[in-house]
């Protein structure tokens, strides 16, 4: 078990991370981003009846979060407020609109005799022949037997990529359309750039928790810099703003998203879940409903079709892209597909001693000089990030799922650029 650690650059008595050797830093129980002591509400009682829930992986917040309620949301239901919506029970036919002069009809009307014949004369009707066609299994033919046949068809990379350069035209223009504001961490009163950091180090270990998809996590840290770069937030809500995005992203993308209910579980029930859903509506409303936001890993995937590389190559270009989400400056600045392209040079550099193929080049049009300001400001934080803050990111990928890329160490200078 672990004990997550948040700082703040105000805060001095900070409690180290704590491991167990031989465990994962996620096991068993919730990742919570606690409140402060002087500002913590009182837990509510364990709820009735039911099991016990998991060890909770306490910590300290160095947001400042408190327990205001967001806006004017009612703690409560109303009492006596008629529902707006009424399901309708079917009744019998004719159980309490009954004509009061309705005509008998006869037990046997000529319908009920024509239905009879019909279904008498399709009774002593013979079956169809079996008709000899002959059929062309071969791949031109449309009409393709082989999964009949219990044979498997090979899918050839060419016909995967027939439409490869119209969905990267596509994501290239979505891109700019959904980039955030670079420098709108300047303009908010109340929060750093430090915090939004803890913020995402904490959606990290959410994500490792619920086992949720890469892209999940990509899509939050999009939403959450997107909505900041429009509403000013107190820190007392930054953890609110990063909860209900988490929980935008897993509507968007996984099969099986958490509930809301665990989404507040895991706040430390900091928030209710009425804060939460009000919070994802004022989200969707300052996004304008546009979720679909290209993302670092979708690049990287277009990448690995047109240059296939082995998969630990893969997991170091991830890491390489996901240590872009902790910090704000400079990566902001860069579009998601310029940063993939950056993650590649990189990783091709230390696992093949390559750098950006001609295959790339070609395809997205980015040279490797037009690259180099992202590579060499990337190249910074994957050498500084041992020494970073926020460890979340190293943990996750120093499991055997993605070949402990975050062990490897980062040379100290790139000899790419003469």
């Amino acid at each position: 078990m672990s004990q997550a650690v948040l700082r703040d650059e105000n805060q001095e008595n900070v409690q180290p991370r704590k491991h167990v050797a031989g465990q994962p830093a996620l096991q068993g129980g919730r990742t919570v981003l606690g409140v402060l002591q002087e500002n913590r509400r009182p837990r509510a009682p364990a709820r009735g009846g039911k099991q016990q829930p998991p060890p909770v992986l306490t910590a300290h917040n160095p947001l400042g979060i408190n327990n205001e309620n967001y806006g004017s949301i009612p703690t409560g239901k109303a009492v006596g407020k008629q529902s707006a919506f009424t399901i309708h029970v079917d009744e019998p036919d004719c159980a309490s609109h009954r004509r009061q002069h309705a005509p008998k009809k006869p037990a046997i009307d000529e319908h009920l005799k024509q239905l009879n014949a019909v279904v008498i004369s399709l009774g002593q009707r013979q079956p169809l022949a079996a008709i000899d066609i002959p059929v062309n299994a071969s791949f031109d033919s449309p009409m393709d037997m082989s999964i009949v046949d219990e044979e498997e068809k090979p899918v050839r990379s060419n016909e995967a990529l027939d439409y490869a350069e119209e969905i990267h035209t596509y994501l290239r223009e979505m891109e700019i359309k959904c980039k955030p504001k670079a420098g709108y961490m300047q303009k908010q009163p109340d929060i750093t750039s430090n915090m939004r950091a803890i913020l995402v180090d904490w959606l990290v270990e959410v994500g490792e928790e619920y086992k949720l998809q890469n892209e999940t996590l990509y899509l939050a840290v999009n939403y959450i810099d997107r909505f900041l770069s429009s509403m000013s937030v107190l820190r007392g809500k930054l953890q609110l703003v990063g909860t209900a995005a988490m929980l935008l992203a897993s509507k968007f993308e996984e099969i099986y998203p958490p509930e809301v209910a665990e989404f507040v579980y895991i706040t430390d029930d900091t928030y209710n879940k009425k804060q939460v859903l009000k919070m994802e509506h004022l989200v969707l409303k300052v996004l304008s409903f546009d979720l679909a936001a290209p993302t670092i890993l979708q690049y990287l995937n277009q990448y690995f079709w047109h240059h296939p590389v082995t998969p630990k190559m893969e997991s170091l270009c991830m890491y390489l892209g996901e240590l872009f989400l902790i910090d704000a400056h400079p990566f902001l600045q860069y579009l998601p597909s310029i940063i993939a392209g950056s993650s590649f040079v990189i990783a091709n550099y230390i696992i093949n001693e390559e750098t950006w193929p001609d295959s790339l080049a070609q395809f997205t049009g980015y040279s490797l000089e037009s690259l180099k300001p992202c590579i060499l400001d990337l190249h910074q934080t994957y050498f500084s990030a041992a020494t970073h803050q926020q460890q979340a990111v190293r943990e996750k990928y120093k499991t055997v799922k993605y070949h402990g890329v975050s062990t490897i160490d980062p040379p100290e200078s790139l000899s790419i650029f003469s």
